[in-house]
């Protein structure tokens, strides 16, 4: 536990990417393979639940530091993160554990979780006399879920590329899937990860997904296109569906459906598994999973989407509904047949990975669309969908066909380069996929509520909740509605700025969240917006961030609730 903390300390205090690099590198080379296995989850975005209740850690900690609630939370409110505030109270360590970061976890803290509270009182604390401060702030990030670190996935891939002499690639591709729940870390799939190529390796994937090909922002004028893309003619054009980026893999018989924060959702989406018995064994398709809606027009709808037409009109995307309606299922731990009957899914296919046990991502672009097609055709199921390709002559006239994304409820277009292979994470090296959306939704509202942030944003304020009007200027009685959180956005000096006037206009505190004089006005963006049961305006919205301080405009002049409804699809 202290070599992984001492590594946590190096990472935490520095924002060079060499430096970490090298900090990644030193620790790997002299880390059992057990330790390193689980340094490897929480450096690549592995996130336990929770072992412990905050509440439990809270009282525990302060009966160990003997000290009143009060001053307790004085101190949590001054310093801004849990784990931090612990480990400075607490009493210095009467010892220093000699165990390793797996047997902490494996022994120690895994074992916590759904203990009674009289059982966590003798074990935690007792725990916690074993670690000096900083390796006792990191195994309470770990308790607590929290643990966060300013290194990239990309960078821990390097780092482990760099110590067994790989290609990058080959590692992030044996760490897709690493950080999933149902797999625990351990010394085997450590030594997996950094092991010499074989010949067999691509056999042995079994359900294992691919690394996904991530798209760049476009942010040109479309004037700007044939000078900075070459002629339309050299691109494929498709939809940016607004669902779940997934891959679907069938190999020896079975069906894994994969996210791509590489969680796998197989068991989420019943509906779905009939794929098992209409895909071939090595086959291995990246798409879109939305809600479909199944109707009389089904089959017309699927042939339009099959043929490609040359332009995709709105009867090819009519059954697919709002990402809204797919949230009611992210999460539910059981799934209802009313559930199932009333939101139904189905995946947009565009692009086709692996056929017949082949990879078949060297291949250009055109050349897997063509495999794809006809393998949508063969499946021949309502489950799985083609994306159609938009065809235009001129950037100009595939701008006009972009105009209707709002209409038909997606976030743009995709570009995809007709010679592009299928890359790994955002990379041009191979091709480059491109993502033209539309502009943001976007309101002048009005900040409300401000909460602290985490990391090094842990002592100001910077998580903000804002609200709009309920009534136009001038009606008697009106007021705001909060409708949304966002925390990113502004630069680090002007978060500075409005955490001080966040302090100098608070009304109330109710726990960690300030209530505030309405004073601040901004522009708020978003991608998506539809109506909702759970919030209290009754909107909904996809992304919140702020896109500007308004500060040539009042309080009062910001906008109004049925400007939000009026932007509803």
């Amino acid at each position: 536990m202290r070599a992984f903390a001492a590594l946590y300390a190096r990472l935490d205090a520095t924002t060079s990417s060499n430096a970490k690099l090298a900090a990644l590198q030193d620790y790997f080379a002299e880390a059992a393979p057990e330790d390193a296995a689980w340094a490897v989850f929480f450096l690549a975005g592995g996130r336990p639940r929770q072992l412990v209740p905050s509440r439990t850690l809270r009282e525990l900690a302060m009966q160990a530091a003997q000290l009143p609630a009060w001053l307790f939370e004085e101190s949590y409110s001054a310093v801004g993160d849990l784990a931090e505030t612990i480990a400075l109270l607490l009493p210095a360590a009467e010892q220093s554990s000699e165990l390793g970061l797996a047997q902490w976890l494996e022994e120690r803290l895994l074992p916590l979780r759904g203990l009674p509270p009289e059982e966590l009182a003798e074990r935690l604390p007792s725990f916690w006399r074993e670690l000096d401060s900083l390796a006792l702030m990191v195994c309470i990030k770990l308790i607590t879920g929290a643990f966060r670190v300013g290194v990239s996935r990309l960078l821990v891939t390097r780092a482990l590329a760099n110590l067994a002499e790989l290609d990058p690639k080959r590692v992030a591709q044996r760490l897709v899937g690493y950080t999933e729940l149902s797999h625990r870390p351990s010394a085997e799939r450590y030594l997996q990860l950094i092991a010499p190529e074989s010949a067999g390796e691509h056999a042995q994937r079994g359900g294992q997904p691919y690394p996904f090909f991530l798209a760049h922002a476009l942010q040109l004028p479309p004037e700007q296109f044939d000078s900075a893309l070459g002629p339309v003619q050299d691109w494929q054009a498709e939809w940016k569906w607004d669902g779940i980026r997934v891959q679907l893999v069938k190999r020896d018989g079975q069906l894994w459906i994969w996210s791509r924060g590489e969680e796998l959702i197989t068991e989420r989406f019943p509906d779905l598994h009939g794929l098992v018995d209409t895909l071939a064994d090595g086959t291995v398709i990246d798409g879109e999973l939305v809600v479909w809606r199944h109707g009389p027009a089904d089959e017309d709808v699927q042939g339009a989407l099959l043929n490609a037409p040359p332009v995709a009109e709105a009867s090819a995307v009519q059954g697919i509904q709002p990402f809204a309606l797919l949230q009611q299922r992210i999460g539910r731990k059981t799934l209802s047949r009313k559930l199932l009957d009333e939101v139904p899914v189905a995946v947009m296919a565009y692009d086709l990975l692996e056929w017949q046990g082949e990879d078949y991502r060297s291949q250009p672009q055109h050349h897997r669309r063509t495999g794809l097609q006809a393998l949508v055709a063969a499946c021949a199921s309502p489950r799985l969908l083609l994306s159609p390709l938009l065809i235009a002559d001129s950037w100009a006239a595939l701008a006009a066909q972009r105009e209707a994304s709002r209409a038909l409820g997606v976030e743009g277009m995709m570009l995809k380069a007709r010679e592009a292979q299928y890359g790994v994470g955002r990379t041009k090296d191979v091709g480059v996929w491109w993502k033209w959306k539309v502009e943001p939704f976007s309101v002048d509202a009005v900040l409300l509520y401000a909460q602290r942030g985490h990391g090094r944003r842990a002592s100001l304020y910077t998580d903000f909740t804002f609200a709009v009007w309920d009534a136009p200027p001038g009606t008697p009685g009106r007021s705001l509605v909060p409708f949304a959180k966002a925390y990113s956005g502004l630069t680090d000096a002007e978060m500075r700025q409005v955490d001080a006037i966040v302090r100098k206009t608070t009304l109330e505190k109710f726990g960690p969240v300030r209530s505030l004089t309405p004073s601040l006005v901004f522009e708020l963006g978003f991608e998506g917006i539809a109506l909702s049961k759970r919030h209290k305006s009754g909107i909904a919205v996809r992304f919140p961030r702020m896109l500007r301080w308004r500060q040539d405009k009042t309080v009062e002049e910001a906008d109004t609730l049925a400007m939000l409804q009026a932007m509803l699809p």
